[in-house]
């Protein structure tokens, strides 16, 4: 019997209903039941900041979480009954990658290439500079040549791209190396005692990549973009990692597969004994 189990989930589009597609009606309702058993452990992982997370909860009612990995995977926060504690251990982690400079010491590295555009202070930190571009710019060319510069440097970086659907636009993350979303993930496993064999991360996005392809066990929402879909199992088929890789189907409790209904479906498959934790007649 499955002792604990630590569920991280994306917010937009993989946990928040916020996409094209459908959510089933029952199940944010199942999603709450399953993370609120004492045997689970509950980690948002997403590229909004705090307020925004904090939004997303109380707009659409999500349980509290016991941990944030925000801003892309530069912060991570411990929330426990509520009150937010910033992780500093993480930043020391990230830090060395970039020796002692910050995003803003960054931003004159980009200036002169025309298709970025600076996004809104709010969505800054010190280890996350973030732009918009335009979704037909060559992304992989641009990409190129912003590492070449950062090599430069000496310094260690990465690029993540994704879309925002809802505005038709491109975003680029530039953080330090190791303040992926994976890293950040396996930095939470490791200091909170969990495993391959007891986590499941979610994803719907082009930042979601390197954990879904990667040895950590990860399920993709059935809403998730086609073409996020042939990435993710590229990676995952080039990486070996295709037995940690799971894509939401639906008809699972009566469920689509997208959102919160992909969440369970995963969860279910990589950790069967989960599944009365998530049904209605079930009682704690």
């Amino acid at each position: 019997m499955l002792k604990s189990i630590l569920i991280c989930t994306d917010l937009d589009r993989t946990l928040l209903p916020n996409g094209s597609q459908p959510e089933s009606p029952r199940a944010r309702a199942a999603f709450t039941r399953l993370v609120s058993r004492p045997e689970v452990t509950l980690a948002y992982v997403s590229g909004r900041h705090r307020e925004l997370v904090e939004d997303a909860i109380r707009e659409y009612e999500l349980p509290l979480p016991d941990w944030v990995i925000g801003d892309v995977g530069t912060t991570i926060y411990q929330v426990g009954s509520g009150d937010w504690r910033h992780w500093s251990e993480w930043e020391e982690d990230i830090a060395a990658d970039w020796r002692g400079l910050t995003a803003k010491d960054l931003q004159p590295l980009f200036t002169d290439l025309s298709p970025l555009r600076l996004q809104e202070e709010s969505k800054q930190n010190r280890y996350k500079l973030s732009y918009y571009l335009p979704l037909q710019k060559d992304i992989d060319a641009l990409q190129r040549e912003m590492a070449l510069r950062i090599n430069a440097q000496n310094l260690t970086a990465s690029l993540i791209y994704s879309v925002d659907e809802a505005a038709s636009t491109g975003l680029l993350d530039v953080l330090p190396a190791r303040a992926t979303k994976l890293h950040a993930v396996e930095f939470l496993m490791r200091h909170q005692g969990f495993d391959v064999t007891n986590t499941v991360f979610a994803g719907d996005s082009g930042n979601d990549l390197p954990v879904l392809a990667s040895a950590v066990p990860s399920v993709l929402v059935a809403n998730a973009d086609g073409e996020v879909v042939e990435q993710a199992k590229a990676k995952a088929l080039q990486q070996g990692t295709m037995a940690a890789f799971y894509l939401a189907r639906g008809n699972f409790l009566g469920m689509n597969g997208n959102y919160s209904a992909g969440i369970l479906e995963g969860v279910a498959h990589y950790h069967p004994d989960t599944r009365h934790w998530m049904e209605e007649d079930h009682e704690q």
